[in-house]
């Protein structure tokens, strides 16, 4: 069947715009006219030079995390207007550009229109609605908050994405320096220092310990690139390979946590990533343990999904979760003493609320503390690399000029 877009008026004279899968444009008129909307325009699907060119793996691909955050808020905002949700997603279902998630949104439709929860028709796409936002939504429609639930849920998406940005912000512009400087470095020895070791060895210079080094290095990257590529291969399955048993993960995670500049990043993310998560879960209304538990199921490191796990068993025994995040070596004590507050004056999620605002700031300022330090660095490292092997090539051409001159 072809998919025909089209454009109708209702009684009201409000203009709807979706499309319709059917045989023949005679079809979608029939079907159009059975519910009494007036028909402006049917666009027949394109062919030819007309088509539109999709390429199955991006077609196919899940929409990204604010895709669905636009969606969540969308969908919020048509269910507080009073639109029923068969009707919201549908008219979202038209608005979406992205075809993947265009046919998940005609699935949930016609899943919902049958009678089906919200919460068990978004379950059954994992990949773009994980189970901390199947869990809300299950929540909202409990309490009969779903507009409210959704509405935090966007809020919550938007700070992740504000995350992620400054995360990536600040492993952005060391990598692309690095990588210029790998560049440059590469180009140097296998274009200039091959074209000075020549002279050298025409003019029988003696050569320093530094020259002979760079000519060594030269002549293996001239021959024998392939090796390191190889060797570069094999770290990064050696990598994931590693990462994916448990020991590996834990090992790694650590490290990642205890390097000099990154782990202080790694470790404020974490607590605010935990913080707003956990606060949205008890403020939606779902159980502590329950929310614990989907809170390690998000955390992307090891170290915290355990600090958490015990946290979670502490509370299974009646005890205060404070008391377990104390002995941890990711929670800061005034995180702890301020979860602590909230346990004891029945305010948690607003506790947790106000932790993931001040650690939002403490990333902000850690990016920024970052990116100073490492721009000079990568500067001295750059001009380290040049300016050794710009010493490598002319100290056997100073030598040669005394001896010549005397």
């Amino acid at each position: 069947m072809a998919v025909f877009e089209y454009r109708a008026r209702d009684r009201s004279g409000k203009m709807l715009k979706s499309q319709m899968e059917a045989e023949t444009a005679a079809q979608v008129r029939d079907v159009l006219r059975a519910k009494n909307l007036m028909i402006v325009e049917i666009k027949a699907p394109k062919s030819g030079l007309n088509a539109d060119v999709k390429i199955p793996f991006l077609d196919n691909r899940p929409p990204n995390l604010k895709q669905v955050s636009i969606f969540s808020k969308q969908l919020a905002t048509l269910i507080n207007a009073g639109v029923p949700l068969v009707q919201s997603l549908a008219v979202l279902q038209g608005q979406i550009e992205h075809k993947g998630f265009q046919k998940i949104v005609r699935t949930l439709r016609s899943d919902v229109e049958a009678g089906t929860p919200l919460s068990e028709a978004i379950g059954k796409f994992p990949k773009v609605f994980n189970r901390l936002y199947v869990n809300l939504v299950r929540a909202g429609e409990t309490s009969g908050t779903l507009d409210s639930v959704l509405d935090r849920i966007a809020t919550f998406q938007e700070k992740e994405l504000t995350l992620r940005g400054k995360l990536k912000s600040a492993l952005t512009y060391p990598t692309v320096v690095l990588v210029f400087a790998l560049l440059i470095t590469y180009f140097l020895l296998t274009t200039v220092v091959p074209q000075f070791a020549g002279i050298l060895t025409q003019l029988n210079a003696p050569l320093p310990f530094i020259t002979k080094m760079l000519m060594a290095i030269s002549e293996f990257l001239q021959k024998s690139s392939w090796v390191l590529i190889l060797i570069a291969v094999a770290v990064v399955f050696a990598y994931r390979w590693a990462y994916r048993t448990p020991a590996g993960r834990t090992a790694i995670d650590d490290i990642k946590l205890r390097l000099p500049v990154f782990g202080n990043l790694t470790q404020k993310s974490a607590i605010s990533s935990f913080a707003r998560t956990f606060g949205l879960l008890i403020s939606s209304g779902v159980n502590i343990i329950e929310a614990l538990e989907i809170t390690k199921g998000t955390a992307d490191n090891a170290i915290v999904e355990d600090t958490i796990e015990n946290a979670k068993n502490v509370v299974m025994v009646g005890e205060q979760m404070s008391s377990s995040l104390a002995t941890s070596k990711v929670f800061p004590p005034m995180v702890v003493s301020m979860i602590a507050i909230g346990e004891e004056t029945g305010a948690l999620d607003s506790m947790l609320a106000k932790v993931g605002d001040f650690y939002d700031r403490e990333v902000d300022e850690a990016v920024d503390s970052m990116t100073a330090a490492i721009e000079p660095i990568m500067i001295v490292f750059l001009g380290g690399i040049v300016g050794l092997i710009v010493a490598g090539m002319f100290l056997p051409m100073f030598s040669i000029i005394g001896t010549l001159s005397q």
